[in-house]
This record gives C-alpha cells, sequence and structure tokens, in this order.
C-alpha cells in the first residue's frame, strides 16, 4: 500500500492536470476558513485544524488503490452507504438525532457523520461501474436500471428530509448518460417530463388552495418568496424570504472588493443572517471580499470541474471517464444551486457550498473526490479484464 501511494506522489512530481484538481480544492477550502471565521472564529479554526488533515489523510487513502479495485470495492460500499441511510430513518436507534429536523447524521465521538454525502461518491462509482459493459441504456428502456439507481438514494434523503442534497442526483446522472453514449431524444424526453413536474409543483404552489397542496408549508413558503423579491414585492423580506432577502442585501453591499474582515464581521452579525458558516456562506464571501472575491470562487470552481473533465478525455477506461464526469457534474451542479438560491434565482434549499461551507463530512466526502480524480489522472490507461464499450460511437448518441 505504502509503494502504490508513493508510486502515485511520485507520478505528481511530473506535469499532470491533477495538479489544478488539488490547487482548486485547497484553495477553495482556505477561502472556506476564512469566511467561516468571519462569522465563527471556532468554526473557522475546526475547519482548518481538525477536519482539513482529516480530509488530506482520506484523499491519500483513496490514491492507493488501483481504478481497477476501486471498481470491485464500489457495489459492497454503495450497498453499505444504503443502508447508513435506512438506519438514519429507523425509529428510536441509536447516536441518530433530529438536526433541524432532519434525520441526516449519525452522532460520533467528535462529530456528526452525515452518510448522504459518502452516497454521493458511491453513486457516481456505481453508475459508472454498471455502465463500463453495457449498451442497454442506449434504448429507452434500458434507462430503467439507471434511473432505479438513482431514486433509491433519492428517495431515502428526500425521506430525512434533505431536499438540498437529493437535488444533485438526476443533473448527474443526465451527466453520466450522456457522456456514456445514451440518446438524447431519450434523455431529453425524460427532461422534458421532469421540467413539466416542477412546472406543475410551481403552479399548484402559487395558485392551488390549502387543500390541493403537493409541498409542505415550508417549502411552499420559499418558492414563494423566490417569486415575490423576483417581482419586487418586499413583504416576505422578514419573514418567509428573511434569510435570502438578507443574503441578496449582503452581496449587493460587498462591491467590488468587500469590506473586509471586521466590518464585515459586525454587518453580518447585525443583520443576523441564519446559517452564516454554511448554506449561506457565499454571502459572507462576497460581503468581505466584494466581487472579486464571488469572481475568485467561481474561477477555482472552473478549474477544478475542467481538470477532472480533462482526466476524464484523457482515459481511455470508461469506469474512470464515468466517474470524472459525474464528480465534475456534481460539483457544478452543487455550487450552481448554491449561488443561485443566493442570488434570488432558485429557492433556498439547505445546499451547502462545495469546499467552503462548514462541516467535517462534506469536506472529507470531497477531497475523497479529489483523491479519486488524482488517482484516475496518474494511472496509465488500465487492461480491462473485459471488453467494455468505445467512445468511437458518436453517430448513435444522436440518432
Amino acid at each position: 500500500m505504502t509503494d502504490a501511494l508513493f508510486d502515485n506522489l511520485r507520478a505528481l512530481l511530473k506535469p499532470s492536470i491533477a495538479w489544478f484538481t488539488l490547487f482548486a480544492a485547497v484553495m477553495l477550502t482556505i477561502f472556506g476558513s476564512l469566511a467561516i471565521g468571519t462569522v465563527e472564529a471556532g468554526y473557522g479554526e475546526t475547519q482548518v485544524k481538525m477536519w482539513l488533515p482529516v480530509a488530506v489523510v482520506a484523499m491519500l487513502v483513496v490514491m492507493i488503490p488501483h481504478p481497477r479495485w476501486i471498481g470491485h470495492m464500489t457495489y459492497p460500499l454503495l450497498i453499505l452507504s444504503l443502508i447508513s441511510l435506512v438506519y438514519l430513518l429507523v425509529p428510536g436507534v441509536p447516536m441518530v438525532r433530529p438536526i433541524n429536523g432532519a434525520r441526516s447524521w449519525i452522532t460520533l465521538p467528535g462529530m456528526n457523520l452525515q452518510p448522504a454525502e459518502f452516497v454521493k461518491i458511491f453513486f457516481v462509482l456505481g453508475l459508472a461501474r454498471y455502465l463500463r459493459y453495457r449498451d442497454s441504456y442506449r434504448t429507452f428502456l434500458g434507462l430503467f436500471v439507471p434511473f432505479i439507481l438513482m431514486f433509491v438514494p433519492l428517495l431515502l434523503i428526500l425521506k430525512q428530509p434533505d431536499l438540498g442534497t437529493a437535488l444533485l442526483f438526476a443533473p448527474t446522472l443526465f451527466a453520466v448518460l450522456v457522456a456514456a453514449g445514451a440518446k438524447l431524444r431519450h434523455l431529453l424526453s425524460l427532461v422534458a417530463l421532469g421540467v413539466f413536474a416542477i412546472a406543475l409543483v410551481i403552479v399548484v404552489t402559487l395558485f392551488a388552495p390549502d387543500n390541493l397542496q403537493l409541498l409542505k408549508p415550508h417549502q411552499q413558503d420559499r418558492i414563494r418568496s423566490v417569486f415575490s423579491l423576483a417581482q419586487g414585492d418586499d413583504r416576505t423580506a422578514n419573514a418567509d424570504g428573511f434569510q435570502q432577502a438578507t443574503a441578496m442585501r449582503l452581496i449587493s453591499a460587498g462591491g467590488m472588493s468587500g469590506y473586509g474582515k471586521e466590518n464585515s464581521q459586525t454587518i453580518i452579525s447585525y443583520s443576523g443572517l441564519p446559517e452564516a458558516h454554511n448554506d449561506m456562506i457565499f454571502a459572507v464571501v462576497v460581503n468581505r471580499w466584494g466581487i472579486s472575491g464571488a469572481f475568485s470562487v467561481i474561477a477555482l470552481y472552473f478549474i477544478f470541474i475542467t481538470s477532472a473533465l480533462l482526466v476524464a478525455a484523457r482515459s481511455k477506461d470508461p469506469f474512470v471517464r464515468l466517474s470524472c464526469v459525474g464528480f465534475a457534474a456534481m460539483i457544478f451542479t452543487q455550487s450552481f444551486v448554491n449561488i443561485g438560491m443566493h442570488l434570488g434565482l432558485l429557492p433556498i434549499t439547505g445546499i451547502t457550498l462545495p469546499f467552503i461551507s462548514y462541516g467535517g463530512s462534506s469536506l472529507l466526502s470531497l477531497f475523497i473526490i479529489t483523491g479519486l480524480v488524482m488517482n484516475f489522472a496518474v494511472r496509465p490507461n488500465a487492461i480491462l479484464a473485459r471488453p467494455s464499450f468505445e467512445y468511437d460511437n458518436a453517430d448513435a448518441i444522436y440518432q
């Protein structure tokens, strides 16, 4: 094991795309710890002194096994992670207590472990493993199994409830299926159904009477507040839309260069922004560093996502390629949704900003993803044990 790790680290001494992945991950984490320290000094120190070293160790560990062995371990790990989601939902089990009404964490010594963060990783790996040796998903009915792989963890996570994490699965599945060569007309048909369902929920939320509503009251309020704020109606700014309206004010006040640490501490504390160290951390970033800080963070996400996609493009191993595409899609979706809800473009969903929001489980899972991408970047293309699909079937994709 040690020799394998040192071999990979020596490979990293050569010019490699993996350096861009690691650079972006580390810089985003530094941004995050400084932003967290602006509103919660103790949490900022914990993120750097406790969770970052643990996350780096986890990153080094996942750099050891060959991608072939990672593929072999994927299904057992996916099953174990799904069992942990079921465990969270069993009434009366030890080490599980609701936080903010959600049964999403297992209480361990020194930390609250959030299994959904690791389910995301094994979902991507499991999906890539399944698609590697099959082409049945190029038919409409062949999409059934990949969608089942998505719906099982998605429904368990929604049951907690954790809408923010659940939102990541469908875009990730879509991106991986496109990369694998699924026919776009099949996927776009499913996307059209999804868009219709979302539009129906919004229309019902805005116009239907209470006895016909599909969402829970707090979810209805968040959707209504987005439309109210977009129309310039600030009546919800001190009620259901307080969190979003406050975040938007803090962002607009940041200007080009921000207020700096001390002034931002005072402003954000006075504003009363809830979850400023977690879901709403982007407002802290922009208020402290201004638009330049916002663009820096977005640029770092671009570097991370692009480097993961370049690793995918350079690999001939479908498992590696699809895994990297899935991780890139997941990071893109999570950052896009979080920033979108700060800007009033999307309703508040309780989704964190990757690498920047406070959280041990989140940082640990993200550095595991970073380690996997780095592992895949420095490995030569593996000799496959049995034939898999190839990527020279572009004609089939657009039929």
